[in-house]
């Protein structure tokens, strides 16, 4: 079978699905080669991200802001002007470190204390992962759709502004 033929096939399913008029379909959006899941867009990411950079203006933080999809992959990365070089690759890896233990950051550097059970987790993963606040999961009616990496201030300030981008996370995306 020759690639138009199933590019064909694949729009014709795409126009039976409940609401497939090609375009994009619960999660789903065509692309080239077929369907690809679309959970976390670009449009809800990049609307968080200004939320929370008002925010963080308001709060006299710069800051960057990642967001992930549901695999860790980042989908939008927003540097604020001012905001520390290194706050960029911590902010990836707190979305990354949120999405792979399924849990906040804070929670993860709570359980990876001396003594606790996941002592050491830190040097895991080519260093990648995150044990201090500002990586949360994002979740819609309870399914993980992705993570918030913040990062540019104190712990504490990127754990309350991460927790705010969690907060408002359902009502920004109800307004797409």
């Amino acid at each position: 079978m020759d690639h138009s033929a199933i590019e064909t096939i694949v729009r014709e399913v795409i126009s039976r699905m409940p609401g497939g008029n090609g375009a994009q379909t619960a999660g789903m959006t065509e692309a080239c080669g077929g369907l690809v899941r679309t959970d976390m867009t670009l449009a809800m990411a990049c609307k968080l991200i200004e939320r929370i950079e008002k925010k963080a203006a308001e709060w006299n933080m710069r800051v960057v802001t990642a967001v992930s999809d549901a695999s860790g992959k980042p989908v939008a990365v927003h540097c604020m002007d001012g905001a520390y070089p290194g706050s960029f690759d911590v902010a990836l890896n707190k979305t990354y470190t949120s999405v792979a233990f399924q849990m906040s950051t804070a929670e993860l550097g709570a359980l990876s204390q001396p003594g606790q059970s996941l002592y050491g987790i830190q040097f895991t993963n080519q260093g990648r992962i995150v044990i201090f606040g500002g990586g949360e999961l994002l979740k819609k009616n309870g399914v993980i759709l992705g993570a918030l990496g913040v990062s540019g201030g104190s712990a504490a300030q990127d754990t309350e502004l991460a927790a705010y981008g969690k907060s408002i996370f359902e009502e920004v995306i109800a307004c797409l």
